[in-house]
């Protein structure tokens, strides 16, 4: 992730992040593309045209496996919204605290 903001935008999160707020930040997670080293894991996850499954490699599919299987997991275990907050918060506290920035 790191390396992809970096690279996209051309910002070291390190320093940066502490400047943005939260919304900003998903507001650029979000935006990030396929050029980049963590869009193109989502790329690979998100896939679902046959013929392009066809072109992957044995690791792109080990890739894209792994998350529908994730995936699966989560969905089945229908969590509530209330839920989701608490770990985007979670994710939060754990960026500002990679930032040396302390976090909750």
């Amino acid at each position: 992730m790191v390396s992809s903001f970096q690279s996209q935008y051309g910002l070291r999160l390190s320093r940066e992040i502490h400047k943005m707020s939260w919304t900003e930040f998903k507001q650029m997670l979000v935006g990030i593309d396929n050029k980049t080293a963590l869009g193109r894991i989502i790329a690979i996850r998100a896939e679902d045209d046959k013929e392009v499954l066809k072109t992957f490699t044995k690791e792109q599919h080990r890739i894209r496996n792994e998350w529908k299987e994730k995936h699966a997991k989560v969905v089945a275990e229908s969590i509530s919204k209330q839920e989701m907050d608490t770990a985007m918060d979670g994710f939060k506290n754990a960026f500002l605290r990679m930032a040396g920035l302390g976090g909750d």
